[in-house]
């Protein structure tokens, strides 16, 4: 007969379930496979029946026995007919190992053992309790709301079949024969322009890895590298760790500019669809202008096709790598943008030759890129979901793009930006002057979260004004006309006062 210890016993051990988290039967599995395997539940002991436990944690008695039989199953419970439910007698719970005293040692100096001997570089990262605020016009994350999960799961369930389970590519197999790379080269390059070949594609674990093997590949002492100023952070990083001289490229509004700079260098790197941060697209002669300057020069350029794709009208300019006759362009870019970061799948396309020595550099690292993704994403691309939600990322994306625009003109008309045709940004010149990091807590502490546009100089007197990027990607269409009335007031009620420094 139970008692009200034996009720307060079970409802210590199995809380009441959330219903906003993962589904009720795998939260309460979850905790009766914890308190087995950490010795609360000792083997043998008599489990609540169905309905008790339905009552205790508050489910349907349908989910307490799906609770049940899957615990039977896996091992963990006995079913004894007409006795219950008992705790198996062949889980032994986890033991933690008790280290013996050890007597009082000195420990080893890192920082003399370590390699790297480089000051702590800087991130242009966003504070991790992002999702927290209200107006977050951030960068780089997708809105899962846009998520098409149904087809994304059929995808991975589809990935999950024995058949598919076999091309996850065990160690020591051909990874060139992905696929994925097969969709990639038939479905997703050549929406780019781009024609390749199977030996002339790798998979990476998303664009931060291909920066890391780039740099790996090709930067040393001596070798002079140019990267975009103002411009993204973390390949400067790659670049600059193994001795390379990182020089900065001026841009304006048709993209890389043709500078004395550009000359010295035996690398560039750039972002010619949406230039990061500024949005700006490279015009067509300003590339046949760098890729003729490339050929004099004899430099090899890195194209990071950082948000391919949507071009808001779907007629977006061929990649620089598919106009380069001479083949001195090695692109990079992802799947994540559209899909999402934490998918963690990039890709690189080179000559077959650099490839092969990516793909050694990267089995120092890791030894294949996890298959069950690769797959789930081969059948998306193949079965259409990812034209699919690519159209509507651009729809939702110009529409986005269209209101932010007519709200900073009501918020902030003196204020200056030009129409992102594509991408999920843009880059907004404030009138007057302003301390962009006060600017920045100002605007968290009201709510609305922005990169400042210093995140972007490793210059101090690069911004000739002071500037902002507005991600509109991952914000409700319905919170951007609010957000940037609360931030117009941020902004006017932090302008400096006349013949006050500008940071």
């Amino acid at each position: 007969m139970r008692s009200i210890q034996h009720d307060l016993m079970w409802r210590q051990l199995l809380p009441k379930v959330h219903t906003h988290d993962e589904p009720l039967q795998v939260q309460l599995c979850t905790a009766f496979v914890t308190a087995i395997l950490e010795g609360r539940l000792p083997a043998g002991t008599r489990l609540p029946s169905s309905r008790d436990l339905a009552m205790l944690s508050g489910v349907s008695r349908n989910t307490a026995m799906l609770v049940y039989e899957r615990l039977v199953g896996e091992g963990y419970v006995d079913s004894r007919p007409r006795d219950g439910f008992f705790v198996c007698g062949a889980i032994p719970p986890t033991q933690q190992a008790q280290p013996s005293p050890a007597p009082a040692a000195q420990p080893p100096d890192w920082s003399a053992r370590m390699h790297s001997d480089k000051p702590g570089v800087a991130w242009a990262d966003r504070p991790p309790t992002w999702r927290q605020v209200r107006y977050p016009f951030v960068y780089g994350q997708f809105d899962p709301k846009q998520f098409p999960l149904s087809q994304w799961r059929q995808c991975s369930r589809q990935a999950l079949e024995w058949k598919a389970v076999d091309r996850w590519w065990q160690e020591g197999e051909n990874v060139g024969e992905s696929q994925l790379i097969d969709q990639l080269i038939r479905r997703v390059l050549p929406r780019r322009g781009i024609a390749a070949t199977h030996d002339q594609v790798l998979l990476t674990l998303g664009r931060q890895q291909s920066f890391y093997l780039l740099a790996r590949l090709f930067a040393r002492p001596g070798t002079v590298i140019g990267v975009e100023e103002p411009g993204f952070r973390d390949p400067r990083n790659a670049f600059a760790h193994d001795g390379a001289e990182v020089v900065s490229l001026a841009i304006d509004e048709q993209g890389l500019m043709i500078t004395p700079a550009l000359s010295r260098c035996d690398y560039l790197y750039c972002t010619p669809a949406y230039q990061c941060p500024t949005g700006v697209t490279m015009t067509p002669a300003r590339r046949q202008a760098v890729l003729a300057h490339a050929q004099r020069h004899d430099q090899v350029i890195f194209e990071d096709d950082d948000d391919p794709e949507t071009e808001y009208d779907g007629h977006a300019q061929p990649a620089l790598k598919a106009i380069d006759p001479a083949d001195r362009v090695i692109y990079l870019s992802s799947l994540s943008k559209l899909l999402s970061p934490g998918l963690g799948i990039g890709y690189i396309v080179a000559p077959a030759p650099v490839i092969e020595q990516l793909r050694q550099l990267q089995r120092l690292m890791i030894r294949q890129i996890p298959g069950n993704n690769q797959i789930t994403a081969a059948l998306f691309i193949q079965q259409g979901h990812y034209d699919r939600l690519l159209q509507q990322a651009r729809e939702k994306l110009q529409a986005r793009a269209q209101a932010l625009a007519s709200a900073l003109r009501e918020a902030l008309p003196d204020a200056e930006f030009h129409m992102p045709s594509g991408g999920a940004t843009l880059w907004l010149k404030l009138a007057g002057q302003h301390d962009l990091l006060s600017l920045y807590y100002a605007g968290v502490a009201k709510g609305v979260l922005f990169d400042p546009g210093n995140a972007f100089c490793s210059e101090p007197d690069t911004l000739t004004r002071p500037s902002l990027r507005l991600g509109f990607g991952s914000i409700a269409q319905e919170l951007i006309a609010p957000g940037i009335r609360e931030l117009g007031l941020v902004i006017n009620g932090h302008a400096k006062r006349p013949g006050s420094v500008r940071i």
